[in-house]
Parts: structure tokens; sequence; C-alpha cells
């Protein structure tokens, strides 16, 4: 299977996270001084696999391959190292990666789509959340299943029990011969454009966006609001 690639340079992908992730610490309130500070952080530590990645690696996830010292290096991490045990489209539960859109709007509608399909899931289409915007960049060869010539398969079938499997699969084969990360058509917005990153060292100067308000008000329909 040949997947033809793309050279591209977007200095300002979209990746839009919940600001409940993107916040100050959350323990500087609970103690008073450094050192008590430096104690909780050792006791989150424990359960945090970002942490865990950090220090040792995961299943899926070398520890070399992780970034330090860079801003935003935390969300980058975190980003390879939390994955849902079915997986997203284009990776499996063993090993997360980075998504983002060419702009605000298409990256609305990614969030959106797995936010009311949580809501729906409960039943109770009653919510609002906000998101901020994490920019990144991306320059170099990336392969791309939407360009004219590259082969045909179920990786954008738009139901996730089809969709999901043959893009694992695909990103795999990918990722063993040396893929760096895969363009492709959003799968929510008609002409929005994704992309994937398979190893950290892919994303560039991340640095935040604007932030969005989503609310869903009795209906699967949600409207979005910029803060």
């Amino acid at each position: 299977m040949i997947i033809p690639t793309r050279e591209i340079a977007e200095p300002a992908t979209v990746r839009l996270i919940p600001t409940a992730y993107h916040k100050p610490p959350v323990l500087r309130p609970l103690v008073d001084s450094a050192e008590e500070e430096a104690i909780l952080a050792q006791v989150e530590g424990l359960t945090s696999r970002r942490l865990k990645a950090q220090r040792s690696g995961l299943k899926g996830l070398d520890a070399r391959e992780l970034l330090y010292r860079a801003w935003g290096y935390t969300h980058i991490n975190a980003a390879f190292a939390y994955a849902r045990p079915e997986g997203n489209r284009f990776n499996d539960g063993s090993r997360g990666a980075w998504y983002c859109s060419f702009d605000d709007l298409t990256s609305l509608h990614e969030v959106a789509f797995h936010r009311t399909r949580e809501l729906q899931n409960v039943g109770r289409f009653e919510d609002e959340c906000v998101y901020v915007a994490l920019l990144a960049g991306f320059i170099g060869d990336f392969h791309d299943i939407g360009r004219f010539g590259a082969p045909a398969g179920d990786w954008l079938h738009p139901d996730p029990a089809i969709g999901y499997p043959a893009g694992q699969k695909l990103a795999q084969t990918l990722r063993e011969n040396g893929s760096r990360g895969l363009l492709y058509p959003s799968v929510r917005r008609a002409g929005g454009q994704c992309l994937v990153a398979f190893e950290p060292s892919a994303v560039q100067n991340v640095r935040q966006g604007p932030k969005w308000k989503l609310e869903w008000r009795g209906a699967p329909d949600w409207s979005a609001t910029a803060l």
C-alpha cells in the first residue's frame, strides 16, 4: 500500500482541550510551603500516566520519545500518554496521538461530535463546557490520505465501529515505516482538514490560542461562543 505524502508548513494548527486540563497547579492552594507542594505532587504522580511515561515509559510509549523543558511539553506528552481503551481513529489503546485541525471551526465540530455522543449515552442533552485552543506548528512531509491517488479504505468511515479499527491498522503500518503523521479530511466537517501526529517531536511551537464555550440546550445540536 502506497500512501502519498505532502510537504506542509502550518504554523498554527488547532487542538482543543477542556480548560480543566489547562490551568495552574490545583495543589498550590492546599499547601503552605513549596516542600508540602512537592510531597503532594509526588502523591499525584503515582496515578499520573503522563508522569509515569516521562519517568519510565509505558507499554506503547518510550520515555525517550517525550519532550521536556519547552512550553506546552506537558500537553504534548499527555496527548501520547493518555489513550482511550478502544483508541481513536488513528491510535489504539496502547498509545495516544496529537490530533488537530487547520482551523477553529473544524476542531469545534470534532470535539462537539464526541461530546454529543457522551451526552447521548447518558440521555441528557444539557451541558456547557469551555475549551482552550492549543496552537502548534508542523513542517515537513506527512502522509496524506486526502490526496488524489491515495488508496481507498474505511479509515474515514463516520461510524467509529468501522472507521477506527481500519484507521488504527493503517496508522500502525505507517508508523512502522517511519511516518511522522497523517493528513486527512475531517469526518465531522465537510471541507475541514485534520492532522494526527504519531510522535511527540513532530509537534512544534505550542502556545495558547482562544477559548470557546460549547453549549447543548435539550437537543443534539450545539452552539459555540468565542470567549
